[in-house]
């Protein structure tokens, strides 16, 4: 190679590196830049992201270490009589000609509550179980347990085995949970023991009309952490391992996961619980009021700023929320120092007291705010509040009762007749909802309660009621009864 060859050869390596060195150092400059500005005190993007992750992934481990040996597997046996029931339709199934049905067996889930062998479930998952088997997390001890209290209304159940120094979880506070807060469930979906999943905390305070009750209290924590067929009457646990919801339900048109869960949150299970085991029942007060939530419709009506709150439809004359002063169209903000978003958050805050106590509420009145006080009363007692003057009637499966001169004139009827404590019947069928007030049973009216009665559980043929809903509202039911 000449001199002359070996000097553009070398003018064309110095060129290209200098070209190649200034578009690395260009793009490191940019990079540098990158890092700077989503840095946290020097820390990389990258090495942030990891870093996080690592912590939340210590949090499900330590969070799963502790709550998976307090998490149990429930198997159920009931022999139910079929009711009306084709007995082609139960071909292969355990069926006798007489109506009677095998051993029908189901599973669930529970958690430890004490060392002594409380555990606490979903009514749904003992209901009508003849035996009830516990299974520990370990696989190597069953035990066979016995109901010892129900609450439909929520759909809590607490069992007892006869074990001791059990793993049991600990309870944490459910209103410290925040939509976006990590969570963890632990059960045993399609028999599949001790199966954990994770996920985020979606909305509080939901209210889904699953729990078949006359006074349901719904107010779950939804979660997007996988639950399926089995999880129900599992735990949602925190990143702490602390039990924030007994899980209850999913959201599926299959029946299997589909993104939405439900628990109900640890609050109200520990009030349940705790009922149970000191008084053997739970000890549920009542305000005598009717509450709707309020719709942008209702919220532009009454001029109100934001969503919150909740609208009083109906205060049940001489009940705790009457005598309180309480008035139809009022607005709860407040319940126990408690921000009301809903009818669901409501339940909730009224479901942690007992009868005898008293409760402040703040309220709305024409816009104003008022500060009030009132005292719950038992079940029984508003039962009998609720029954005054009232005639009951097992056919059609409700109670009825002529409403005051004051919620004549309000509702501006001559007359009218009130359905209450629905239960079954005819009543269910028909669709007519607890509250409406009937004036006219095909364009007759009435002054006699039991007449209406037996024309009610008598007619027959094209059926036309007409009525006023607890807000005023217009309704007229049409249907055909053979």
């Amino acid at each position: 190679m000449n001199t002359k060859r070996f000097l553009l050869l070398t003018t064309c390596i110095g060129f290209l590196s200098g070209v190649l060195g200034a578009f690395t150092f260009q793009q490191l400059k940019q990079n540098s830049v990158t890092f700077l500005e989503n840095s946290n005190r020097g820390v990389s993007p990258v090495s942030r992201v990891n870093y996080q992750a690592s912590l939340e992934g210590a949090g499900f481990v330590k969070a799963s270490q502790i709550s998976t040996p307090c998490v149990v597997f429930i198997k159920t046996i009931s022999n139910a009589r079929m009711q009306q029931q084709d007995p082609f339709f139960n071909w292969f199934g355990d069926f006798d000609f007489f109506g009677q049905r095998g051993p029908v067996s189901s599973s669930g889930s529970g958690v430890i509550l004490s060392a002594d062998g409380y555990i606490v479930t979903n009514f749904h998952v003992v209901k009508g179980a003849d035996i009830i088997e516990v299974v520990l997390n370990n696989n190597k001890h069953n035990y066979k347990a016995k109901v010892i209290g129900t609450d439909p209304s929520t759909d809590l159940a607490l069992l007892k085995i006869e074990a001791k120094n059990l793993p049991h979880i600990a309870m944490g506070n459910s209103d410290n949970v925040a939509v976006g807060d990590w969570v963890v469930a632990v059960g045993n979906p399609f028999n599949l023991t001790s199966t954990v999943t994770a996920g985020i905390v979606s909305a509080k305070g939901r209210n889904i009309n699953i729990v078949n009750n006359q006074f349901p209290i719904e107010s779950f924590i939804q979660t997007d952490a996988a639950i399926n067929p089995g999880n129900s009457g599992g735990a949602l646990v925190d990143l702490n391992g602390q039990l924030v919801g007994i899980n209850t339900a999913i959201a599926s048109n299959t029946g299997s996961y589909n993104g939405y869960g439900f628990a109900i949150p640890a609050n109200i299970v520990a009030k349940i619980v705790k009922d149970i085991v000191e008084f053997g029942e739970v000890q549920r007060g009542f305000t005598g009021l009717t509450i709707r939530d309020i719709d942008g419709e209702l919220s532009d009506k009454l001029k109100l700023e934001g969503n919150n709150g909740v609208y009083v439809e109906f205060a049940v004359e001489d009940a705790p929320g009457y005598n309180a002063g309480i008035k139809e169209g009022d607005v709860i903000i407040k319940v126990d120092s408690k921000d009301i978003d809903s009818k669901a958050i409501f339940d909730e805050q009224i479901s942690y007291h007992r009868p005898g106590e008293k409760i402040p509420i703040v309220l709305l009145r024409s816009g104003k705010p008022m500060a009030v006080s009132l005292t719950l009363i038992s079940r029984k007692d508003n039962d009998a509040i609720m029954k005054k003057g009232s005639v009951t009637s097992t056919v059609l499966g409700a109670d009825f009762q002529f409403i005051s001169k004051a919620e004549k004139e309000k509702l501006g009827v001559s007359s009218g007749i009130r359905i209450s404590n629905v239960r079954g019947g005819r009543m269910r069928s028909m669709n007519l909802p607890e509250g409406f007030v009937i004036t006219a049973l095909n364009k007759k009216t009435y002054t006699n309660l039991d007449e209406f009665i037996r024309d009610m559980e008598n007619i027959r043929g094209q059926i036309m009621i007409e009525g006023v809903y607890p807000n005023g509202g217009r309704g007229v039911f049409s249907f055909y009864s053979y």
